[in-house]
């Protein structure tokens, strides 16, 4: 005769804990902690671009209302400010961000890393030039 394998106990019901609800504040701290690298590259980049393009507009206008450089440059300075920010930054964004592939040592470059840049650029310029030229402007001589 043969046994009867031993009987096992029914499993029990895990007992969870509650799940706290978090507020709006916990949750986007929490995103902010944990930001994926491609986007802290792809605003890294342009922040860099933007800000060392920053000091050369403030100078250049700086310049300009000094009757050192020639009036045509207060116009034109912003419009390629932006350009220069825009293309800059999709381009070292495209250059610094590859994707793994799987393979150790290996990584591939993607027009996607590009176009990520393209959109971290839009707001960083605009938060740029509102600091260059509504708070930083003014409180030079």
């Amino acid at each position: 005769m043969t046994e009867a394998p031993p009987e096992q106990p029914e499993p029990q019901a895990e007992v969870g804990r509650e799940i706290k609800q978090r507020s709006e504040w916990q949750i986007r701290w929490r995103q902010t902690r944990n930001a994926p690298p491609p986007v802290v590259r792809a605003v890294l980049a342009n922040v860099v671009v933007a800000t060392v393009g920053g000091i050369i507009l403030l100078l250049t206008d700086w310049l300009v209302s000094h009757g050192v450089l020639p009036r045509f440059l207060l116009d034109l300075g912003p419009i390629v400010y932006v350009i220069v920010v825009i293309v800059s930054g999709s381009l070292f964004t495209y250059l610094w961000v590859a994707l793994p592939t799987g393979v150790p040592g290996e990584k591939r470059r993607s027009a996607w890393a590009g176009v990520l840049g393209f959109f971290a650029s839009i707001p960083i310029v605009y938060l740029a030039l509102v600091v260059i030229f509504e708070v930083l402007r003014p409180l030079l001589p």
